[in-house]
């Protein structure tokens, strides 16, 4: 459904530092780097799954819409609790600690972060087992 998600940052190495370490995690590795924009992921046909940091492209400062959030799928829940950590560690603020969630469907377990930016994420883990 998606090709790739753009995230707007006003300090780039700050996002980079921020996202590197967490998309590591994942298993995604960097695409593309320039003085513009950081990109993890696949970029290569119609089969597009990426996450892009950058400066706008009108040159004016990011900013965040209320209501918008990624989120990223994990492989596990103990995934979902390391990159919590981690993404505190990394200067991101707490949105929702890690936990199941029923009201979003049986087995649903996510945690929810902010980006120095104030973009915000979504780590989710679909645990049918449960």
């Amino acid at each position: 459904m998606f090709s790739y998600i753009m995230l707007g940052t006003n300090n780039l190495q700050a996002a980079i530092a921020f996202y590197d370490p967490l998309m590591e995690v994942l298993g995604h590795t960097p695409d593309g780097r320039s003085e513009e924009g950081a990109s993890w992921g696949t970029f290569k046909d119609n089969h597009t799954t990426g996450l892009c940091v950058g400066r706008p492209f009108n040159r004016e400062a990011a900013s965040v819409g209320n209501g918008a959030m990624v989120a990223l799928n994990a492989p596990s829940t103990e995934v979902i609790q390391r990159l919590h950590a981690l993404a505190l560690s990394l200067g991101g603020s707490d949105e929702g600690a890690p936990g199941y969630r029923p009201h979003y469907g049986e087995g649903f377990y996510s945690a929810y972060v902010r980006d120095p930016d104030g973009n915000k994420l979504a780590f989710v883990y679909y645990d049918y087992k449960k």
